[in-house]
């Protein structure tokens, strides 16, 4: 090979991630991320507020610390859209086989209205908890008909799904959490 032919090759060698990486970002569609959740950026921290139990008592987010925490609110009447998230809720902790045990349900009756009837049978081992009357809630995990919240065991609201997610994409995103996570 002429000295001429040694000096174009190593020169192409060398322009070859460059003309790769222009074509790369030019032409090639990014893909889209992992989850399919909204991750919360910054995650904000859970209500400290109490709250009521539907069975009497009071209830506390404290209680479930150092557990993930799916979180979902809306009226006491809990019309077929309701029972959707706590149906969704209850699959995809079961799906979760032996990680089950890492995460809770708590279920906010944000308005005045009492649970409706067998709720509670029907979505056993779901938390259901009143807000008081005079308490006014912020917008967020336990004010929000429109998603269901994931709440990481430091207490810390830190992801989001829409109300009639799908279940495959939402358990998969829960299972690459717990998987990550050491902690809960």
């Amino acid at each position: 090979m002429s000295p001429r032919g040694k000096l174009v090759a190593l020169a192409a060698l060398f322009a070859a991630p460059i003309v790769a990486s222009v074509i790369a970002y030019n032409f090639v569609e990014p893909r889209s991320p992992a989850n399919f959740g909204e991750l919360l950026l910054p995650p904000s921290t859970v209500t400290t507020q109490r709250f009521g139990r539907a069975g009497g008592g009071e209830f506390a987010f404290g209680e479930v610390a150092g557990k993930w925490v799916l979180v979902a609110s809306d009226s006491g009447a809990c019309p077929e859209p309701c029972r959707e998230k706590l149906a969704t809720m209850r699959q995809v902790r079961l799906a979760l086989g032996r990680n089950a045990s890492r995460v809770e349900r708590v279920f906010v009756v944000d308005d005045l209205r009492a649970p409706v009837a067998g709720l509670a049978d029907d979505f056993a081992g779901t938390r259901l908890v009143l807000t008081p009357v005079g308490m006014r809630l912020a917008p967020g995990a336990a004010n929000d008909r429109a998603h269901v919240y994931l709440v990481d065991p430091h207490g810390n609201v830190m992801m989001r799904w829409p109300a009639g997610a799908d279940r495959k994409r939402m358990l998969g995103d829960l299972q690459r959490l717990l998987k990550a996570s050491q902690i809960g």
